[in-house]
């Protein structure tokens, strides 16, 4: 791992809690254990690092997959495992398609649940190096003064020089001058990692269009 990670493990019963705890904390796992998802959603919600959220399926109160649609919609990147009886493996499933990592159904092997919870911090992971990597990218554009990320989008787009100057009523060299300082700033070696870049701040919906307002 390349970040400090932590799992959530989140039941109402306090054996299980008390026991995936334990067998967390001996694979060498950080855990944090709440008896309800109203209490993880009040106060474990914070991390910044990846990890992972083990859940009960059914509990009183909001539900496993009812947690699984907060952090959704919340865009908290923590994938998450249900943990199931089989009177609600219909509900597990529902969870699997709405876009859980994994489900697993009591009783289960301690091998097979921290096989779940590798896969689980290995997409966390991934998705924690991408956030970052987009971070790094979006913080690079906010430093370009209004007129330089005007040129890089236009530039992005396939633009001449000349015809970049024409849109935005300033001469070619003017258009040059932005166009080395935008080079410089985005750290792209070339054109084509700076379009790139740039399709990838519009992909993730980081990227500033012509009706919103440019960086400062």
């Amino acid at each position: 791992m390349t970040a400090a990670h932590e799992i959530y493990v989140v039941d109402d019963d306090p054996a299980v809690r008390d026991s995936l705890r334990m067998l967390l904390e001996a694979g060498g796992h950080a855990v944090r254990a709440y008896p309800d998802a109203e209490s993880f959603i009040a106060e474990g919600m914070t991390g910044t690092g990846p990890g992972c959220v083990v859940a009960d399926v059914r509990m009183p109160g909001l539900s496993g997959l009812d947690l699984l649609r907060i952090l959704q919609d919340r865009d908290i990147d923590l994938p998450l495992i249900v943990i199931t009886g089989h009177a609600d493996v219909s509900m597990a499933v529902q969870a699997l398609k709405e876009g859980a990592c994994d489900f697993i159904e009591k009783p289960f092997d301690d091998s097979v649940f921290m096989a779940a919870v590798t896969k689980a911090l290995s997409r966390s992971e991934r998705a924690w190096v991408e956030r970052r990597r987009l971070d790094g990218i979006e913080a690079r554009a906010n430093s370009l003064t209004p007129r330089e990320y005007e040129v890089m989008v236009l530039v992005a787009q396939g633009l001449s020089n000349k015809a970049a100057a024409q849109e935005l009523g300033i001469s070619v060299r003017t258009v040059e001058i932005h166009r080395a300082r935008v080079m410089e700033k985005m750290a792209a070696d070339s054109l084509s990692a700076l379009v790139r870049m740039v399709l990838e701040l519009e992909e993730s919906g980081r990227l500033v269009h012509d009706e919103d307002s440019a960086p400062v």
